[in-house]
């Protein structure tokens, strides 16, 4: 690929792990291409797809990498739009329309369109990743195409480079293509007859829109052609009006068919989206959320957006719209927030249907197909019982008032692709049968384009055939894929995987195999959209690089690769992957298929690792707690060392810290050391037990005794609370203990805090020492084991530590029947605060606050407690959204500080430069002050801090 380097401005990669990252999309399938290419320009692309043809290379373009039937995969070179060529050219507000480059993400279209009270009117749930290239390569729609169409309703013009490397532009124009005008004339009795009879037909190509009643459009006849006739490089597009005012409804019904069976009766009211789904899929989403809004009475929903002029004619529509409905109850949400967090549901599906209600994984591959709405009920009754005769589930989603419905399986992909192979052929017969079509939204890619004889005569794929050889002769442009399609059941990522043996965590959701745990990312590309306008936290990497890379998916593809027995967990491709992960754990959270990152690096540098020397900052950093506990035995020595500056920078390189980070000050008298002069300290325990740590050999589990912990609790010491203070809050900010201390034993409760020093094995878990980790867990189970046998409550003040105990310590000992109860018994110090209705925290009416939410707080133990006790204070608070980039040990690592700093500059250094400055910084973990202090000089105080009376 030298060559290619030397031709063009963009970036060619060839390397193992970027080949791996996108070797797959949001399908069930693995093509690793011989490189990918990062144009940043027209003659870019120009160049790229002639050194393809010069080498017989292929030719596959991509935008987001969210296609779910496999459309942006291929062999050859992969051409990512999405890095480079991902701008809004202009916005016409008199002409309503945009000029974008193929890479630009949709909702930055909306974004630059919203002031001019206008938007793009085709709006799929992953408007916040997914770019306008791969909409048009899909003809993607979204909830509003019953008022606004689909992408090939909105194109005008379209420049594209066909397979010759010939630019043209298409618009209503058959001459622009030499042969289009004499290939219509020839077959405008299949155009007429085959094609474009509902709206959703989006299996094969669009060609009905050559027809001259239909404008003879040659730009709306390639959308849909998933690149396989033109790489797209620029776009014309119509925009439509914003409603002045949108209100939701939700209809409720017996189950989903019959919400489809109503289908004419709702549009008949003129909605502008129609949405419908499945009780079974509302569960999935509590179950992941905790908690869903009010639905209506029902086993099916109808979700329902109406339109006006005013707010009072929006809520006319759908008053009337109840009145029409057959449902069996119904609810108008008027308040915008509420109507935002039911869309979330909706939103959400595509990632959490990515598992059964079962909890086993599910698969795209009969994703999206589509039949006239009139037929739909009848339809999904059919479909239920196809599903039944084959043994597979899923969830039901979609686009009820379009006739196109959503759904993933737990498809037979990996034991049994024959069978697979075979339901596939008999859902395409019975989705013909009610003259419907194989795929009504995504594209047919590799998951379909095998079965369209079965919905499209000879006749018609001859035409099809013909329509690709005017624009790419020689089937260069993403062959396999509509014409001469490649099987159903080839190249299927998951066939065939073998579970891998056990050696770190308990993966316990993902019946405790690594390789099944991996493979929970599907691709939706979640981890690649900015949601901190909704709270949301991941990637923080990947926002600071915008490289695939750094995303949660481009690590999972990797590690994909690694379970798969293509790469060994020593490969300098994983590390390379994983290494800008800040173990955040947002991931574990925010990803919609629960892809849990930071486990998995732990687990991954577990295994290449083990008995083996260690990088220098994995025991200078992973070993912490010990250093701690020295440096805690003379602290002002330990102070006057870290402030020798030649001495430092020696001794910080040597240890694999970056020499720019200042090291905390340590206070003059250690937490421990004066906890025992207000008789803190809980009675000595037993000793630890099993002494192996990261030698190679696996400690002693001494699981302790069974007990009923509901008898244990009633007969415990209500009233005493065990204190876990961490080691950053006992050698760095033993005020903070000393203030939790003071205020709990204002509320009447007796604080102990455990006899011996014990740790959540936090550092070492980050740095997958993870025999090291379980050995500090099991004393801390030792040490905690009879408070909390007698139900006794934990109360941590650090959130990475708390959320250690609380979910990484059954995951590490799930053998020691202590761990689940322990786990139990920890909690936040607001979320015990909030089970103290009797208690009023003092208020502070007036105060302003930047308050900082800990990312692990965020994945593991959320923060709802916290926000709600700041509510109640009176406190206006500027909550950010977004890891502070310190995350633990990762941004004092060496090559880590530039990022760190990056990923600080997307929330947290933003959010205290706007701040006033008699603003309160409210952070309770240790890394998040620690950044605020070194990157903004601003001083952050613990929660408890403004918890305590003046």
């Amino acid at each position: 690929m030298a060559a290619l380097r030397g031709r063009i401005d963009g970036e060619v990669d060839a390397s193992v792990r970027r080949r791996a990252e996108y070797s797959s999309d949001a399908s069930n399938y693995r093509v690793v291409p011989d490189a990918v290419v990062f144009p940043r320009g027209d003659e870019d692309v120009a160049r790229a797809l002639a050194f393809a043809r010069e080498n017989g290379l292929a030719v596959t373009a991509r935008g987001a990498g969210t296609s779910v039937a496999g459309n942006a995969i291929g062999t050859g070179l992969v051409l990512d739009f999405s890095r480079h060529m991902n701008r809004v050219l202009s916005v016409d507000p008199e002409g309503r329309s945009a000029r974008v480059q193929p890479g630009v993400v949709l909702s930055e279209l909306q974004r630059l369109a919203r002031p001019h009270g206008l938007r793009f009117g085709p709006d799929p749930s992953t408007q916040n990743r997914c770019t306008l290239g791969g909409m048009i390569g899909n003809n993607a729609c979204g909830p509003h195409a019953v008022a606004w169409g689909r992408t090939s309703d909105t194109v005008r013009t379209l420049r594209v480079l066909d397979g010759t490397g010939t630019e043209r532009t298409l618009a209503n124009d058959l001459g622009v293509l030499p042969g289009l005008p004499e290939f219509t004339r020839a077959h405008l009795a299949v155009l007429r007859t085959d094609l474009g009879r509902f709206d959703r037909q989006a299996s094969g190509y669009g060609l009905e829109h050559l027809l001259p009643e239909r404008h003879s459009s040659v730009a709306k006849s390639f959308v849909g052609t998933e690149g396989t006739c033109g790489l797209l490089l620029e776009a014309e597009v119509e925009l439509v009006e914003l409603p002045r005012a949108t209100i939701l409804t939700v209809l409720g019904y017996p189950d989903i068919a019959t919400a489809a069976d109503d289908v004419a009766a709702v549009l008949a009211c003129a909605p502008i989206a129609v949405e419908g789904i499945d009780a079974r899929l509302v569960e999935v989403v509590r179950a992941h959320r905790g908690t869903v809004p009010e639905l209506p009475r029902g086993g099916g929903w109808l979700f329902v957006e109406t339109a006006g002029a005013s707010r009072e004619e929006a809520i006319a529509a759908a008053e009337s719209l109840c009145r029409t409905a057959h449902a069996l109850d119904s609810r108008i949400v008027a308040a915008p927030a509420e109507a935002a967090a039911l869309w979330r549901i909706r939103a959400d599906g595509a990632g959490l249907a990515g598992r059964t209600t079962a909890g086993e994984p599910a698969w795209p591959g009969w994703e999206d197909a589509a039949v006239p709405p009139e037929r739909l009920g009848s339809y999904l009754r059919d479909f239920a019982d196809l599903t039944r005769a084959h043994d597979v589930d899923g969830l039901l989603y979609g686009h009820i008032g379009d006739g196109c419905i959503h759904v993933r399986l737990d498809l037979p992909i990996t034991d049994a692709p024959k069978r697979f192979r075979a339901f596939l052929f008999d859902a395409a017969e019975l989705v013909v049968r009610h003259g419907g079509s194989l795929s009504g939204e995504h594209g047919d890619g590799r998951a379909r384009s095998e079965l369209l004889p079965v919905m499209y005569s000879k006749a018609v794929l001859d035409v099809f055939a013909g329509y690709k050889a005017l624009f790419d002769p020689e089937n260069v442009l993403n062959p396999g894929v509509l014409v001469d399609p490649r099987p159903v059941d080839d190249d299927l990522r998951v066939a065939g995987l073998a579970p891998i043996p056990k050696a770190g965590f308990a993966f316990p959701h993902d019946n405790g195999d690594i390789a099944t745990a991996v493979h929970r990312c599907v691709g939706v590309g979640k981890c690649r959209a900015d949601d901190s306008a909704a709270g949301g936290f991941m990637c923080p990497s990947y926002l600071a690089t915008a490289d695939e890379k750094d995303s949660t998916r481009g690590r999972a593809r990797v590690l994909q690769e690694v379970v798969r027995g293509a790469l060994p967990w020593s490969d300098p491709a994983v590390a390379e992957s994983l290494d800008l992960c800040l173990s955040c754990k947002a991931c574990g959270s925010d990803c919609p298929a629960g892809v849990d990152m930071a486990t998995y690096k732990s687990e991954a540098l577990y295994r290449r690792y083990r008995g083996r020397p260690r990088p220098a900052d994995h025991y200078a950093l992973g070993w912490l707690p010990r250093w701690l506990a020295l440096a805690g035995r003379a602290p002002r020595v330990a102070n006057a060392l870290s402030r020798a500056g030649a001495l430092r920078r020696i001794g910080m390189r040597a240890s694999g810290i970056d020499p720019r980070r200042e090291i905390p000050e340590f206070a003059p008298t250690p937490f421990r050391r004066s906890a025992r002069a207000r008789q803190l300290l809980a009675p000595s325990d037993p000793p630890e037990v099993g002494d192996a740590d990261e030698t190679g050999s696996e400690p002693r589990c001494v699981p302790g005794p069974a007990r009923d912990v509901s008898r244990d609790r009633a007969a415990g010491t209500a009233r005493e609370v065990m204190l876990w203070v961490d080691t950053f809050t006992d050698a760095f900010d033993p005020d903070i203990a000393h203030a939790a201390v003071d205020l709990l034993e204002s509320l009447g409760y007796r604080v102990r805090i455990p006899g011996k020093r014990v740790c959540c094995g936090l550092t070492w878990i980050s740095t997958g020492q993870l025999d090291g980790a379980r050995k500090r867990l099991r004393s801390t189970l030792d040490a905690l084991d009879d408070h909390v046998r007698r139900g006794g409550l934990v109360v941590g003040l650090e959130p990475s530590c708390t959320a250690a105990l609380r979910g990484d310590l059954p995951e590490l000992l799930p053998d020691d029947r202590r761990a689940a109860p322990t786990a139990a018994a920890v909690r936040t110090l607001a979320e015990f605060l909030a089970d103290r209705p009797d208690w009023q925290p003092p208020r502070r009416s007036g105060r302003t606050a930047v308050v900082q939410p800990h990312c692990h707080q965020h994945a593991v133990l959320g923060f709802d407690a916290d926000r709600a006790l700041l509510a109640t204070m009176g406190v206006e608070v500027t909550e950010v959204a977004g890891c502070c980039g310190l995350a633990g040990n990762f941004g004092m690592q060496k090559g880590h500080y530039d990022i760190s700093v990056a990923v600080a500059e997307n929330g947290l250094l933003p959010a205290l430069r706007a701040a006033p400055d008699d603003a309160v910084v409210v952070a309770d973990g240790f890394s998040c002050r620690t950044q605020a202090a070194q990157l903004a000089d601003r001083r952050a105080q613990h929660l408890v801090r403004l918890l305590l009376p003046d």
